[in-house]
């Protein structure tokens, strides 16, 4: 989590407030944190997955949104800047300012924000009715975590690694690591 800022809001003044920002900022219960701006690699993988996602669900009443598009989450009075989401819920497709019903999240880690999209974010998604599948990509060790809603409404984690092919069954779609870590430089091993 980033700094917070001395100024409290409500939901819609947050909002009237947030569209007069150069930066973007996360809403949590009054309180506002500015966010900082991703690395290189943070921002590939986060367009190699909604660009797949995007080319994936095609002709669908699904739709991927991208890093700049808030997430709404009523139940614990934030708003959200996910990395990618989707969601196949005609309100949400036609908000202008925000989502409130996606089936899918994505957070690309990094090492500023990995406990908190770990623990207290991943907390506030479960809260989301609509949510199936919470991803977890983590860049240096090439992994893809996907926590998955049971019909019993618990959360089961899939890992995967390598060469692996990573399915979304929320989505009907699948995509193998090497297109979602695409682009991705290695680091230099000594």
């Amino acid at each position: 989590m980033n700094t917070v800022l001395k100024t409290q809001f409500d939901p819609a003044a947050y909002l009237e407030w947030e569209e007069t920002q150069d930066e973007k900022h996360e809403y949590i219960a009054g309180e506002v944190f500015a966010m900082a701006g991703a690395r290189r690699e943070h921002v590939v993988v986060t367009l190699n997955l909604a660009a797949a996602f995007k080319q994936a669900l095609r002709g669908s009443r699904c739709q991927a949104y991208a890093m700049d598009l808030k997430l709404w989450v009523e139940q614990v009075d934030a708003f959200y800047y996910p990395d990618v989401m989707v969601s196949c819920s005609a309100q949400d497709h036609a908000a202008e300012q925000y989502l409130s019903q996606p089936v899918l999240i994505v957070e690309v880690l990094s090492d500023s924000t990995a406990a908190y999209d770990r623990g207290n974010k991943f907390a506030a998604y479960r809260t989301l009715e609509s949510l199936k599948e919470y991803v977890i990509i983590d860049i240096p060790s090439r992994r893809v975590e996907c926590y998955r809603r049971t019909p019993e409404n618990e959360w089961l984690l899939h890992d995967y690694l390598a060469d692996e092919l990573c399915p979304f069954p929320s989505l009907g779609v699948s995509m193998p690591l090497s297109e979602i870590f695409e682009n991705v430089v290695s680091p230099e091993i000594d």
